[in-house]
């Protein structure tokens, strides 16, 4: 089992930055790749943006690309999502995710409300 808790989330205005974090506990951080995904009013779920257990490769969808980082600390069991230049379309509940082999994104957290204003 794996606990992901989301923070960072917040208001801010178009153009601005925010760095989401995803703290987990439970079995190993380090043996995860982990994703970013977020869930916009009466819009499906969408990925953002993943890294591998290593954190050595990661890639984003093509909405975020050169505005969003996603980094993994593996000695601080947390994963950050920068994003930057933000804009009214971002506007969403972000959520991480931990990828299980064989099982796809299995442990979810609970997500933060990322609100971009124009």
């Amino acid at each position: 089992q794996v606990q992901l808790v989301e923070s960072g989330g917040g208001l801010v205005q178009a153009g601005g930055s925010l760095r989401l974090s995803c703290a987990a506990s439970g079995r190993t951080f380090s043996g995860y790749a982990m994703g970013w995904f977020r869930q916009a009013p009466g819009k499906q779920r969408e990925f953002v943006a993943r890294i591998t257990r290593t954190g050595g490769r990661s890639d984003y969808a093509d909405s975020v690309k050169g505005r969003f980082t996603i980094s993994k600390d593996n000695a601080w069991s947390t994963v950050y999502l920068q994003m930057n230049s933000l804009k009214p379309e971002d506007t969403a509940v972000y959520y991480c995710a931990a990828l299980v082999a064989g099982k796809g994104y299995d442990y979810w957290g609970q997500g933060t409300q990322v609100t971009v204003s124009s």
